[in-house]
């Protein structure tokens, strides 16, 4: 049976006590899912060859892709900051988003929205998103028949304790909305696997350079973005090619490859 693998990374904060703070509102988190041969076998290759062409490289200490550094142009992305260069590799950057096989789901919480309306549960905002995630991973695992397991990036040593304890526990107990039953069919390992933010994995890379457009799509499309907030060239650009790699139920993105909670 084909397996895949979704790489999750995140898009603001964790912390309650900044929800009512608009720079901090929401919390976001995108799964990027590819198929781990389709991943061996083209798009670990393609990003490489993508480094190597920009960029001082050396497979000794690898160029590790993070949306940050080389919006910023610093580190191993000072070339960057030559607008020519800059050009030639968004250039060459944006159509292998747009071409490469995967797909992916956001999950967008409004922590203001939350607090509010669960003043007393005292449910991780983090863990909610991921279960929620994983919830339609597991659906999209289903209808392609297939398995597939989970990698996140570090947050820290005890965030990734209390983070492994969680996944373990939505393993073996299932959610609200999805029983244990159907998750351990479809999910190879109740363990999640945990990745450095300096490791080479193409996969957590790609979901580095899609969470916060994405973060920004969702809420330009359910009205949130704050007035004066920044544009982002790169990002809306992005945002215009990712379109129709979000996953869909019955047709439709929202409420499943995009979701707002609470």
């Amino acid at each position: 049976m084909e397996k895949y693998r979704i790489y999750i990374d995140e898009a603001g904060n964790s912390d309650l006590d900044s929800s009512d703070n608009p720079n901090h509102r929401f919390l976001s988190l995108t799964g990027v899912i590819a198929s781990t041969q389709y991943t061996k076998a083209v798009l670990h290759p393609e990003m490489e060859a993508l480094k190597c062409s920009f960029f001082d490289y050396h497979p000794d200490e690898p160029v590790v892709f993070h949306r940050k550094e080389m919006m910023n142009g610093i580190g191993s992305f000072r070339s960057l900051k030559d607008p020519e260069t800059r050009a030639k590799f968004d250039d060459a950057l944006l159509p292998a988003i747009q071409r490469w096989e995967y797909s992916f789901i956001t999950v967008l919480l409004d922590k203001k929205e939350f607090m509010e309306k669960f003043r007393d549960w005292k449910y991780d905002p983090y863990h909610y998103c991921l279960e929620v995630l994983l919830q339609n991973y597991t659906v999209v695992l289903n209808r392609r028949d297939v398995v597939g397991d989970v990698m996140i990036e570090s947050r820290g040593k005890k965030e990734d304790m209390r983070l492994k304890q969680a996944f373990t526990a939505l393993y073996e107990n299932g959610s609200d909305y999805l029983s244990a039953e159907h998750m351990q069919e479809r999910l190879t390992s109740k363990q999640i696997k945990v990745k450095p933010k300096t490791a080479n994995v193409a996969g957590l890379q790609l979901a580095d350079l899609l969470a916060h457009p994405s973060r920004r799509d969702v809420l330009r499309r359910f009205g949130l973005l704050q007035n004066g907030q920044k544009n982002h060239v790169l990002g809306d650009r992005i945002i215009e090619m990712i379109d129709s790699k979000y996953e869909r139920y019955d047709g439709a993105v929202e409420g499943f490859g995009l979701q707002k909670l609470p």
